[in-house]
């Protein structure tokens, strides 16, 4: 593993993006054309490189002015632990530091990252969405309503 370089792109090769995302087993890989859009769209992504090789990727969808959602934030599994997805989400934090709200959704496995990077739970707040994939079966355990 060589220097890790951050880069503030949206121009991403479809099999770059495809296989970067199945190795983290995101359902999203399933949708390559639209996954390649959905970045492009976004505000802002912030990727990390180990040569030209993808190892870690977040992006933000926002107002503009007040809130900011952090929808996507993978690190292909051999690159944990090293701090690429604390610093993707430092840059993405300044970037939007003066905005009233930063948002994330996070699995029980990640919770304990977005803690140690200033992320707590919102009050009282559920997560709830329509969703096509099956890439979070925590999800579905219970009966409608529960989660």
């Amino acid at each position: 593993m060589g220097a890790i370089d951050y880069r503030s792109t949206k121009d991403f090769v479809i099999r770059d993006i495809v296989h970067f995302y199945k190795a983290n087993g995101w359902s999203s890989a399933q949708k390559p054309e639209l996954l390649q859009k959905a970045l492009r769209r976004s505000e802002n992504v912030i990727s990390a490189w180990d040569g030209d090789k993808l190892i870690g990727l977040g992006n933000a969808i926002s107002d503009g002015f007040l809130v900011v959602y952090y929808p996507h934030l993978l690190v292909l599994p051999d690159y944990h632990g090293i701090g690429v997805g604390k610093e993707i989400i430092r840059q993405m934090k300044a970037r939007y530091e003066d905005f009233h709200q930063h948002m994330i959704i996070a699995d029980a496995d990640a919770v304990g990252f977005y803690r140690s990077v200033g992320f707590s739970r919102a009050g009282e707040t559920v997560s709830m969405w329509i969703y096509e994939g099956n890439d979070h079966p925590s999800i579905f355990r219970g009966k409608v309503g529960e989660h």
